[in-house]
């Protein structure tokens, strides 16, 4: 592991940055996972717990990202050593983590609105989930439509699932995104 993000993810994150991201003849895919630490830990991670009692140091999650060349986006989200059977609220969110659980800014919106209306799971990428009996869980969603450039940075973790609930922990995340995009 390489400050928190698989080697083969790192290769991938590269990629992006360098503004290529990984294509096979199917589109573009991304895999990373991290295991969670608390802000300031000695040894940092890609993955912040904000809330060890829901997401516990140690804890481990992997996100995926299939994109295709149309654009349409999958994104995977895998956890291990949460609270089990506490049912958390995750969405894509716009900046990186930081020790500051709001660092990460808002949700990102495929159509960026200051609506209530438009915070639903159809214009946002929501991967609401329920830990196992064993504090496993897994959820995905799929869109019609794929990021913008810079604009995609992290997974946020939240107490509750929907559009609501603090923010329990994070991880960013190396999103790639639709040629073309600002």
């Amino acid at each position: 592991m390489l400050a928190g993000i698989s080697l083969g993810a790192a290769a991938v994150a590269a990629a992006v940055l360098a503004g290529g991201g990984a294509q096979d003849p199917h589109g573009y895919r991304m895999r990373t996972d991290a295991r969670f630490a608390p802000p300031g830990a000695l040894v940092p991670s890609a993955a912040v717990t904000y809330d060890q009692g829901l997401v516990p140091a140690a804890a481990w999650i992997e996100v995926t990202q299939r994109m295709g060349l149309g654009g349409a986006t999958t994104v995977g989200l895998r956890t291990k050593g949460l609270r089990p059977g506490h049912t958390y609220g995750a969405h894509v969110h716009q900046k990186p983590c930081a020790a500051d659980p709001a660092a990460a800014g808002g949700h990102y919106q495929h159509e960026p609105s200051a609506d209530p209306h438009h915070v639903t799971a159809d214009n946002e990428v929501w991967l609401d989930f329920t830990a196992d009996d064993h504090g496993s869980g897994t959820a995905r969603a799929h869109h019609s439509w794929g990021f913008r450039r810079g604009e995609a940075s992290s997974v946020v973790v939240h107490e509750e699932p929907g559009s609501k609930g603090a923010r329990v922990a994070c991880f960013t995340v190396p999103f790639g995104w639709v040629a073309g995009t600002a």
